[in-house]
């Protein structure tokens, strides 16, 4: 697939150009607590190959993805090559002590200590605070001695070229939006053929120009395994009525022929609020697949039936058991 087919743009005010796809690389760490599947290393080495050998120059980790292993095994294989592609843009996050939740300054500087060694590099593109709502305290994590101004810090001392927010909960960002100078945010679940949860605080972001990089297009899987193959929804066993929207946009993609992994992935990616949309992988095949359908043609007719489906506007985390593993 040619490199063409995938367009770059500006992540916001910073001069970083990143394509419209951004790999995510969570599931690569090993976490069958999460996705209720494991992925082996060698799995995972195959799949940040075809990453890097792909159209997409735009990769996201964190430093709790399986305790380190997804930034481990990406840094093997960055090594294993020599260094990145030419371009690569590579995102990962700050994170919280995974034994006691604190998630200070001090901890900060350890964990992107650890990040750098792990991938091999000398800085980050984009370092995030990730999931402050996790710690131990928020008020900590943001106050004068905690993480958020730590992250500040580190781009003011050239360590990071871009800061950004990557959270759950729009109750718990938006007040972190209004307060401090992000250049992105990461929103998960919350922006997809089923939730517009995110929908109010993207429009907030566009208009400080922060830019949006909107994570799981697939509501944790099951737009692009499929409700039978795969009957969990946002990371959980998912009931029957969960799964009832989803079902409803599988009917109309069938009837058009289209994929629903293609629909719920173009349904981020022709939102021009969107600077890039954060796809899990976990296996090479699914690199390939994603840039199939991010070019798969869906007709105007398709976009008009999926348009007068309900949707919610509920956190669809709100319930969620969180498991790092």
């Amino acid at each position: 697939m040619p490199a063409e087919t995938i367009p770059t743009t500006l992540l916001g005010r910073t001069n970083l150009s990143v394509s419209k796809i951004c790999f995510g690389t969570s599931s690569l760490g090993d976490m069958p607590g999460t996705y209720g599947y494991g992925v082996d290393e060698e799995r995972a080495r195959d799949t940040i190959t075809a990453i890097f050998r792909g159209p997409a120059n735009f990769l996201d980790t964190s430093r709790i993805y399986g305790m380190g292993r997804s930034e481990e095994r990406i840094g093997d294989v960055i090594r294993q090559r020599g260094g990145l592609p030419q371009g690569s843009v590579v995102s990962t996050k700050l994170d919280r002590d995974p034994q006691t939740n604190r998630f200070d300054a001090a901890q900060a500087r350890r964990s992107l200590d650890e990040s750098l060694k792990a991938l091999g590099l000398e800085r980050i593109d984009i370092l995030h605070l990730h999931d402050p709502e996790h710690a131990d305290s928020l008020e900590g994590t943001c106050g004068p001695k905690g993480a958020l101004p730590e992250l500040f810090r580190m781009k003011e001392e050239g360590l990071v070229k871009a800061v950004g927010l990557a959270a759950g909960s729009v109750d718990i960002m938006m007040p972190l939006l209004r307060d401090w100078d992000f250049d992105v945010l990461i929103t998960h679940n919350r922006f997809t053929l089923t939730n517009r949860n995110a929908d109010a605080m993207i429009d907030f972001a566009r208009s400080r120009g922060i830019a949006v990089l909107n994570a799981a297009p697939y509501a944790g899987g099951v737009l692009a395994k499929g409700s039978s193959a795969y009957p969990r929804y946002v990371y959980q066993e998912a009931s029957e009525e969960v799964l009832d929207p989803v079902r409803r946009i599988e009917a109309i993609c069938a009837r058009h022929g289209v994929p629903p992994g293609a629909a719920a992935l173009q349904f981020s990616m022709r939102d021009e609020r969107i600077t890039s949309t954060i796809c899990g992988v976990s296996k090479p095949e699914r690199v390939e697949q994603t840039i199939e359908w991010a070019c798969w043609p869906i007709p105007d007719a398709m976009w008009e039936e999926l348009a007068s489906l309900p949707f919610s506007t509920e956190d669809p985390e709100a319930n969620r058991q969180y498991n790092p593993g």
